[in-house]
């Protein structure tokens, strides 16, 4: 059973990594980026490397949110 779910986090992670590569939108790119570090914490939790785990899960949601204010649309007179 152990087998499977580092089978199946492992092939999370593949799958987001290919969708990244693949996906041209930035905001598709993130939902991409969030599966591909989804299966990776998975990955490493399995493996013991808690903290590592624990520090990717709080910077992703704050590059997401600099990513985010990157992409987003200007008005008109701003540009």
């Amino acid at each position: 059973m152990i087998e499977l779910v580092t089978l199946l986090a492992a092939f999370l992670a593949l799958i987001g990594g290919i969708a990244t590569v693949l996906v041209r939108n930035p905001f598709d790119k993130l939902i991409t980026l969030g599966i591909l570090v989804s299966g990776a914490v998975i990955l490493m939790v399995k493996l013991g490397y808690l903290d590592i785990a624990i520090v990717v899960s709080l910077m992703m949601p704050i590059g997401t949110i600099f990513v985010l204010l990157l992409c987003r649309k200007r008005p008109e007179g701003l540009q």
